[in-house]
């Protein structure tokens, strides 16, 4: 099992599909070669001594080695599950970042510092199969309020049991991938966009030719407009703004090619992905800095 490479600095965690079939989009996920956990119900509990309620969601989840995928479908008339539904009216599709941090306290008062209103810290579980048993993942979340981040929720994750959440008959992929490398934006402006996330995350964004670059210390995101996508991967907008997708690492790109049906790019493959799904897939060679794009 492969955690943050650096605990003390923020890596892209996870990224969330919003998804209104959740049954549909595992068979989808399976024909892929992707190997997914079982269906797991969330709880959270709303502040610090707070009694648990249902979040009113449940996933399935691709572990790898190095971040994770997730898919999320609304279960119950909820806040949480009204924000999904919103969501997916919009489009279906990744609708949530999460930044993997080991300081969510301090990455709250940044966030207070910087103007974005962050919520109260949520405590964050689901219960989860082990070998010996089940097992209670739990998180720490910082979010900031519907809406104040265009693009979608995007967050702070602290994980509490990565134990229970990397089990390592989860991580292994017959399409070859092992880790999440990035996540693709469509935006606008991607000079401001970046330098927002920049202002969110502490951390500098770069221009890159028609994109712009935030590094964290496992994994980036990628701001590009919808011309910029277009021209690149083939893709369409179904709303703006819209997360495209993210870049997987493969251990095996002739495996990949073998159990996915992408086009190639260079030195990658471009998956686009089912209406069940929705985004792309960009799928490249495991320690492939950057995408041949930049």
């Amino acid at each position: 099992m492969t955690i943050n490479p650096n605990s003390r600095s923020l890596t892209v965690d996870h990224v969330a599909h919003f998804l209104p079939d959740l049954d549909a989009a595992s068979s989808a996920l399976t024909r892929l070669g992707f190997t997914l956990t079982p269906l797991s119900a969330q709880s959270h509990r709303l502040h610090e001594g707070g009694p648990l309620q249902p979040a009113g969601t449940a996933n399935r989840c691709v572990m790898l080695k190095n971040g994770y995928l997730e898919y999320l479908t609304p279960t119950h008339d909820t806040p949480n599950a009204r924000q999904l539904r919103d969501a997916i009216a919009r489009y279906t599709g990744v609708h949530l970042i999460a930044f993997g941090t080991q300081a969510p306290a301090a990455d709250f008062e940044r966030l207070e510092r910087e103007g974005f209103s962050p919520l109260p810290p949520i405590a964050l579980q689901r219960q989860a199969d082990t070998p010996n048993g089940e097992a209670t993942a739990r998180f720490t979340v910082v979010r900031v309020p519907p809406n104040v981040m265009a693009e979608g929720r995007i967050q702070y994750c602290q994980h509490h049991t990565p134990e229970v959440v990397w089990q390592s008959r989860w991580t292994s992929h017959a399409n070859g991938a092992v880790g999440l490398a990035g996540v693709l934006l469509c935006v606008e402006n991607p000079a401001q966009a970046a330098q927002r996330y920049a202002r969110f995350t502490g951390l500098t964004a770069l221009s890159k030719g028609d994109f712009w670059l935030l590094n964290t210390a496992h994994g980036y995101l990628l701001f590009g407009s919808p011309a910029a996508l277009q021209c690149w991967l083939g893709v369409h907008a179904p709303a703006m703004p819209w997360i495209a997708g993210y870049v997987i690492d493969s251990r095996d790109m002739t495996a990949t090619r073998k159990t996915t049906d992408g086009h190639s790019l260079g030195e990658q493959l471009c998956v686009t992905l089912p209406e069940t799904l929705g985004g792309v897939m960009l799928f490249q060679k495991s320690g492939m800095a950057l995408p041949d794009a930049l």
